[in-house]
């Protein structure tokens, strides 16, 4: 009888440091869980079915009217009105040089601004002067070497917006696209 309490306490003993393992088990399993839900809820945001506004707009076909199509009767298939693209004159800039010695570089630019409706581009279109003195005056001042590569022309871009929505204050552009650009 005697041996039957000694296994009793080492029963209790091992019972108490099993119950430690199960918790931490139990830990691991809720938080794999949770991160699971967290990434599922997350991917089904990022895919556009989350109600924002631009995942129903992918989802009902785009939504880029560029005034062809249904943009002529006023509103998309959804209700929603067309977004409307405004191209702007070609502009010829000169560089500055990366070095004092060097020959003289050019850029040539074809940029169309993105708005969200046609109410927008009679807001912007008188603003243009002013638009193409804006981005004049800040390409003069670039290098060859900050146009260069994938990284630079996306600087450029979100430069260049910044700048033309400050001109256009208060309308909003949505977006600075690039047509052509050449450099020499």
């Amino acid at each position: 009888m005697a041996k039957k309490p000694k296994k009793a306490a080492e029963d209790g003993e091992a019972g108490a440091d099993a119950a430690p393992k199960g918790k931490k088990k139990l830990m691991i399993i809720v938080a794999a869980a949770v991160l699971a839900v967290g990434a599922g809820g997350g991917a089904f945001l990022m895919m556009g079915r989350g109600g924002s506004a631009q995942g129903q707009e992918s989802a009902g076909g785009g939504g880029h009217g560029g005034g062809h199509g249904q943009a002529a009767k006023g509103a998309g298939p959804d209700g929603k009105k067309p977004i409307v693209f405004v191209e702007m004159r070609e502009m010829l800039l000169n560089l500055s040089p990366d070095m004092p010695q060097e020959k003289a570089k050019y850029a040539k630019l074809r940029l169309a601004l993105e708005l969200k409706d046609a109410g927008v581009e009679e807001e912007v279109k008188p603003l243009m002067p002013r638009i193409e003195d804006t981005l004049q005056v800040y390409m003069r001042e670039l290098r060859v070497s900050d146009l260069t590569g994938s990284a630079g022309l996306y600087r450029l871009r979100e430069e260049l917006l910044r700048r033309v929505n400050v001109a256009v204050y208060p309308a909003k552009v949505e977006a600075v696209l690039f047509k052509d650009v050449i450099v020499q």
